[in-house]
Formats: structure tokens, sequence, C-alpha cells
């Protein structure tokens, strides 16, 4: 049966009617969801690695309007007063967010995080001063499996609902009518099922009895293993402290490698891998922005020591720094940025043990997989000895952030301290290295002991036996690195 010309009239008209009405729905939600408008423009590259997005907004990234009252109403659940301040976090005058976390509009405006939430650390001379902030440097006050605790507890938590939530923004801002339902209906209980998500994918490190991170520090080859791979949940455990990421010209080169154990032979790698980490998409602007960083991190010096120093006495540590540190520890030494088997460093294994062989494989794989082509992943049974280049602002030290200070790493190992404070950032330029006792220093640090597993602070017995002269002026001349 043919249909009248006024019948095909009003077909069309429907059919015109549905295609607008489909075409604005699809806009609205485009707009509403998935817009994304341009990035900021930063001041200087710094700025860009403290506050630039690598990407993770869209998978990664909660809601601001959201993150920002969730300190208000779960103030219970933090680590002291200040908000997100609590953990550690380095915030600088006048920034709307602390370092190392991004705001990008995708559809409505999200937070997320880039490398730099490990990587800017802080120093102050005295208590009450400005903290001098570092891009690049460990961010050895940041407590971040605290943060990712607290997220996860507020995702079960039932105070996590519309209404409240609701009541919380409206303190600090005026959502529109159409933004409103958006948020009471979709935003927030889709973000609290993500956070309640990360509970199951996190469970192996809140193991009962399991040893923290701690502030500065994370689990970084589980953290790899378990989000790259599909390898089981093991016993290991390998907390280990954040790296400096400045000048890393220096440790690049045929045979060379980075992470702490000597995983990964290639910088760009580490960030690749770092990024997919903290939720970055696999794409061509995600490429690009990994090739910037690797510009940026491979020329930014290291920062040069602020206290006096002891010219004299620093130039007859030379000779001794010379025919002990020089081969493991200069750039383009035939040891530096290369592999000490474990049998010769005798530091804890724990870190070492976390990575294995068959993670390597299966991480690569999923890479690749990604359309990512970057060197692989190896597994070795050693350590790396880095190039010390701003050694002073790297306490404390070994892999696992186990010694205080300097001049404990010239110490045999029963005179190292057992238990300290880590993560306040005042520092000591007698010891070359952070303050790790007193009042202040447990009110902001954590408590580290070297007898929890993962934390031992033995081995590297290099310069244990020099004279106490020969001691002072080697550690003189350190702090000229």
């Amino acid at each position: 049966m043919s249909l009248t010309p006024r019948k095909k009239r009003k077909l069309l008209i429907i059919l015109v009617a549905l295609a607008v009405l489909g075409g604005s729905i699809a806009w609205f939600a485009w707009d509403k969801f998935f817009r994304e408008e341009p990035e900021q423009q930063f001041a200087n590259e710094a700025e860009r690695f403290k506050y630039g997005s690598i990407g993770a907004e869209a998978d990664r990234g909660i809601p601001y309007w959201i993150w920002i009252v969730l300190p208000r109403i779960f103030k219970d659940l933090m680590p002291g007063p200040g908000g997100y301040r609590s953990f550690g976090l380095v915030w600088e005058e006048g920034k709307e967010l602390p370092v190392g976390f991004t705001k990008r509009v995708i559809g409505f405006p999200r937070v997320a995080n880039n490398c730099a939430i490990c990587h800017t650390g802080t120093w102050r001379s005295k208590p009450g001063e400005t903290p001098h902030v570092v891009a690049t440097a460990p961010s050895h006050t940041a407590d971040v499996q605290g943060l990712l605790r607290f997220f996860i507890n507020v995702g079960k938590d039932p105070r996590f609902n519309a209404d409240t939530v609701l009541g919380e923004i409206d303190q600090v801002t005026k959502l529109s009518f159409v933004d409103r339902q958006i948020y009471r209906y979709l935003i927030i209980p889709f973000t609290r099922r993500a956070l309640q998500r990360q509970e199951s994918q996190l469970a192996w490190m809140n193991r009962h009895g399991w040893p923290a991170w701690g502030k500065g520090r994370d689990d970084p080859m589980n953290l790899t293993k378990y989000f790259m791979t599909s390898m089981p949940v093991d016993n290991t455990t390998g907390q280990a402290d954040f790296p400096s990421v400045w000048n890393l010209k220096a440790r690049k080169g045929e045979g060379l490698f980075l992470n702490w154990s000597c995983d990964t032979p290639a910088v760009r790698s580490v960030l690749i891998d770092s990024a997919l980490g903290l939720g970055a998409r696999p794409n061509d602007w995600f490429l690009h922005r990994m090739e910037q960083l690797d510009d940026f991190l491979s020329s930014w010096p290291a920062p040069k020591y602020p206290f006096p120093v002891d010219d004299n006495l620093a130039k007859a540590g030379a000779p001794i720094y010379a025919r002990l540190c020089a081969e493991c520890h200069n750039p383009g030494a035939p040891r530096t940025n290369r592999l000490i088997p474990i049998a010769e460093i005798k530091t804890d294994r724990e870190r070492m043990d976390t990575w294995t062989q068959a993670a390597a494989d299966e991480a690569n794989q999923r890479v690749k997989e990604l359309g990512i082509n970057r060197p692989n992943m190896v597994k070795q049974e050693g350590y790396q000895a880095p190039p010390l280049d701003g050694v002073w602002l790297r306490a404390p030290y070994l892999h696992n952030g186990s010694v205080p200070n300097l001049r404990e790493m010239l110490e045999p190992e029963e005179k190292r301290t057992k238990v300290f404070y880590r993560g306040y950032d005042v520092y000591d330029p007698v010891n070359v290295g952070f303050v790790i006792s007193g009042a202040e220093a447990e009110r902001h640090g954590w408590k580290l002991d070297v007898r929890e597993r993962g934390n031992g602070n033995l081995g590297h017995n290099y310069g244990a036996t020099l004279a106490p002269d020969d001691k002072r002026a080697l550690l003189e001349y350190l702090k000229k690195l």
C-alpha cells in the first residue's frame, strides 16, 4: 500500500523531528560528559610538570566539586586538620590544587594526578619558614598510600550520597538545575562506584599486618605488576622511596637502567608506564606529552646545596670520593646506572624480589597491545647505582629510605638509626638530611622501623671504615654534587 503525499510529508516531519531530537540528545550528552576544553597555558615547563595533564582525567578523574567537598564531609577519615594538606601534599601559596593534581574539563571539571605528586619536594631551613618547592625532587612528605586509603574509605561510607554531597557543594558553588540533576543521578553514584572498585584493585596493599609505605614511598613494582598484568597476588612487599627525576640525560645510554632494581632500560619507558598507571589514555596526544616530559626532565638541573660549604674541607674530600664512590656514581663511570649485584650491595632485597621476568613479559605485551612501542622491562638481581647530583635533597637514603642522612650512610650498619621519623621537611645541614626526631618531626612525619619487613637498613657499607676526618671531608664534598 503506497503512502499518500500527505502521509509522506507527515512521516518526513516525524523523521526530521526524531533526527533533531536524537541529535540534540547526542549533543547534550557530548557537551555534559565528553566535551574537552583546552588545557590552561602554563608559564613554563616546570609549572606544567607540577600541574599539567598527562591525560588521566577521563578515566581516573574525580569530579572537581566532589573532590573539593570530600575533606569537609569526611574530616574524621583524614589524618589530621588541613584537608588534603594533612596527607603531606605540596601545596603552593595561591594555587587552586596541590602539586601533582590536574584540573581539566571533560564534560565537567575533573581532578586527576600527574607525575609531580611523587616527584616534587620541599625543604625548609627552620620551622615556620615558607617551604622551598623543588620540582622533580622526591616528594618525601607525601603519604600517597594514606590518600588512596582515604578515597577507598570514602567510597564505602554511607555519607557518600547525593543529598550529603550536594548539600556541601551548595556551600561552595551554585550548580544549575540541570547540572544538579546530573550530579544527583549520574555523577555522584558513578564516582562512588569508581571509588569502591579501588578497594578490590588495591586490596593487596591493605592486608592485615602488611608493611605500610609511609611518607615519600610506594610499592612501585607491585603497583605495576597488579595493574599491568594478571599475576596473582603474592607475598612480596617492596616499599621504596620516590626517586628524583632531574637531569635524566645523565641516565640515558646503552646498557643503562632506571628504577631501583634496574627494571627498565629507558627513560621514556619509565614515563610511559608511570603515566599509564595513573590512568592516562594511550593515544597520540599522550605519546607527544611523554616526549615533552622526557625533554624537560632530561635537561632540568639538580638543585644546588643551599647552605654554606667549607670549600677547603670539600677539596680534601674530593680524592676520597674519587677513590671510593666515583666508579658507581659519576655520570659516565663504568658502574653508574648499572646493576650492582645483590650479593655485593647486600641491601634489603624485598623491593628487588617483587618483580619477576613473567611480570615483565606480560607487562611488555600489554603495552604493545595498547599500540605503544617502548623498550621492554626486564628482571634483574640487584640494585642500581644512580648518579649523585643533588644527593643532599634525596634523603632518606638507600632504595627504601631506611638511612636518614648522609652522615649515617658512612657509618657501620650497627650504628645506623633503627627508628626515626621521615616526612618532615626541615633540613639538617650538619648530618645532611632532614630532621628525624623531636616533637615536630613526630607530628609531621611517619615512624619508620628498620626491623619491619622491607625496611632493612643493612648493606652499602662503602666508607664505613674511613677515619672520622675523612668522613667529614667526604660528607662536605657530597654537598657540592
